[in-house]
C-alpha cells in the first residue's frame, strides 16, 4: 500500500484511537511485567535478512492471529488483559532491539491492519522511520502507523530498546481474508507441533 492509499496519517496517537488510552495509563505495569522476563525467553525474529545482526531483533509473543500463547500470557497477565481488550487484535508481543541493531527498510503484508508501538524502554539514539517521516519513541505514548508503507527502525544506543508491539484491524467488524487464512495456518501448524511432541 502506498502512502497515498493509506487511510491514516503516517503516525497517529491514542487521540485517534481512544481504546489505547488504557494501555498508556498502565504502561509502567506493563514494563514491570516485561522486566521479569529473561533473555532466554525471547525468540530471535526469523526474518534475519531484515536486520544487521542475527540475534539483534527478538520477540516475546502473546497473541498471533487468534492463537493465544498461553505460557507467555501467564507470565504477563495484566499486559495480556490490556491487549486483548483492543478491538480487532491480530498480534501482540514485546519487540526488543539489542544495541546496534538496525531493521532495514521494508513493507509489511497488507492485512487491513494498523501497527501500534507502546514504548517501554527507549534509550537515546533510537528511531522509527515510516514513508520518509522519522519518529522518536516516548515511553508510555502509543504511536500507530501503517506497516505496509516502507518503514525501518534502529537502535544506535548501548542498551536495549523494547516496545509492546501489536496489530489491530482497521475495521474490527470486517476481518481481512488474508489475516483469517494466516490465522488458520498458524493454528494448524501449532497444533501439529504440539501433537508431534506427544
Amino acid at each position: 500500500m502506498s502512502a497515498k492509499r493509506c487511510s491514516a496519517p503516517v503516525f497517529t496517537t491514542s487521540e485517534q484511537f481512544p481504546f489505547l488510552r488504557a494501555l498508556e495509563a498502565e504502561w509502567t505495569v506493563i514494563r514491570e511485567e516485561l522486566l521479569t522476563l529473561g533473555d532466554r525467553e525471547y525468540q530471535v525474529w526469523p526474518e534475519t535478512n531484515l536486520y544487521n545482526q542475527t540475534a539483534g531483533w527478538k520477540t516475546f509473543g502473546l497473541r498471533l492471529f487468534g492463537l493465544r500463547l498461553s505460557e507467555n500470557c501467564a507470565r504477563c497477565p495484566r499486559t495480556t488483559a490490556l491487549v486483548e481488550a483492543v478491538p480487532g487484535l491480530l498480534t501482540a508481543g514485546f519487540s526488543r532491539l539489542t544495541p546496534g541493531t538496525a531493521i532495514k527498510p521494508h513493507r509489511g503484508i497488507d492485512l487491513g491492519a494498523f501497527r501500534c508501538h507502546l514504548p517501554l524502554i527507549v534509550p537515546e539514539s533510537c528511531g522509527l522511520r515510516v514513508a520518509g517521516e522519522t519518529h522518536h519513541w516516548r515511553p508510555g505514548a502509543c504511536v500507530v502507523f501503517d506497516d505496509t508503507q516502507m518503514h525501518e527502525a534502529w537502535n544506535a544506543s548501548s542498551s536495549d530498546r523494547i516496545v509492546l508491539l501489536f496489530d489491530f484491524q482497521k475495521d474490527p467488524r470486517r476481518a481481512h481474508p488474508l489475516a483469517g487464512l494466516l490465522g488458520f495456518l498458524i493454528r494448524l501448524k501449532y497444533r501439529f507441533r504440539v501433537a508431534w511432541r506427544r
